[in-house]
């Protein structure tokens, strides 16, 4: 097959990009490296069934020509991480709602199977804990901006299943959970990567607040391996919202402690608080964030392999080698 990957050049989408290769697939990556990298794909280099192409899923007849040559898209592009969503709140809005808006409806015209990728934050300020897909979403005030993104996804999902509805569209829609692996960035705020390169430079590990809230990590090949089994080994999936993430719950603190004790680091631990973390203000926190998985556990057997210190090593590694 022929597949479209939009934002084939970000941090999942690369690791998808590979995965696809192997499969025997062509592969054709779409990103505007506004926040991806060809580093992430750099291993597909030289391979006759990679290719990519430099521009934005807000590019309309681009985008058209890709989905028309495509036998299926997954549509990843999008913007990346907590602070640059409150700090650039225009292009987050702009750039998810505009650009899944112009995938969505090439992937109609053509009739094309799509994987729309959203996220836990949907979930909002939700209280109950594991999150199920049925789960009704809380969302923040409009004035706190790290709410856009959340909205924006939740809009994407709406879109995507409308048209499921009103064209039989074959559209997938998952919500990935705290994502994380080798090429991830702490650019954007991933707390993950942010403390590994800490402690290996044996520099202050810095956590926001009282470091009680928790979060679950999945490895990115985890996770998409589960995306490429649901796409194209699971015709239940049509129609559906499905969870992909690690159940397995550890809080902030606990998280800098786990990485300074596995990379032997000196690093002190050090707490800051939001106003510091985010001095132009728009932040807002939610304490726990678990996903429900009985659904993509039912639908593919999925079960996350690889655990948290996998995760470390893995990202430590790729820090040494100077993956980001």
């Amino acid at each position: 097959m022929k597949i479209l990957v939009t934002g084939g050049c970000g941090f999942i989408g690369g690791h998808l990009c590979e995965l696809l290769v192997k499969k025997g697939h062509k592969v054709v990556s779409l990103d505007d490296l506004s926040t991806g990298s060809l580093s992430n794909v750099a291993g597909l280099k030289k391979c006759k069934k990679f290719s990519f192409v430099k521009g934005s899923i807000c590019n309309a007849r681009l985008v058209d020509r890709l989905v028309k040559e495509s036998d299926a898209v997954f549509h990843l592009a999008s913007v990346v991480g907590v602070k640059l969503v409150c700090d650039e709140p225009v292009r987050t809005i702009e750039t998810m709602a505009d650009g899944t808006s112009v995938v969505i409806k090439a992937c109609r015209k053509y009739m094309k199977k799509v994987l729309v990728a959203s996220t836990s934050e949907v979930y909002g300020k939700g209280s109950r804990v594991p999150f199920c897909e049925s789960d009704d979403t809380v969302m923040g005030a409009t004035c706190i901006r790290r709410w856009a993104y959340a909205n924006c996804k939740a809009m994407d999902e709406f879109l995507a299943l409308a048209h499921y509805y009103e064209a039989k569209l074959p559209v997938v829609i998952v919500r990935f959970f705290n994502t994380v692996g080798p090429r991830q960035t702490g650019m954007y705020g991933m707390v993950v990567p942010r403390f590994v390169k800490a402690a290996l430079n044996d520099e202050p590990i810095t956590v926001y607040d009282d470091g009680k809230q928790s979060r679950c990590f999945c490895h990115v090949l985890d996770v998409v391996e589960a995306v490429e089994k649901l796409m194209f080994h699971c015709p239940a999936a049509i129609g559906q919202v499905i969870n992909v993430g690690n159940p397995k719950e550890v809080t902030i603190g606990d998280l800098a402690k786990f990485v300074k004790r596995q990379l032997k680091s000196k690093s002190e631990i050090k707490n800051i608080s939001f106003e510091e973390a985010y001095p132009g203000g728009g932040f807002e926190d939610m304490r726990r964030r678990v996903p429900c998985i009985k659904k993509v556990k039912k639908l593919i057997g999925f079960r996350p392999k690889r655990t948290l210190k996998d995760i470390v090593r893995d990202v430590a590694e790729s820090i040494k080698a100077g993956n980001k």
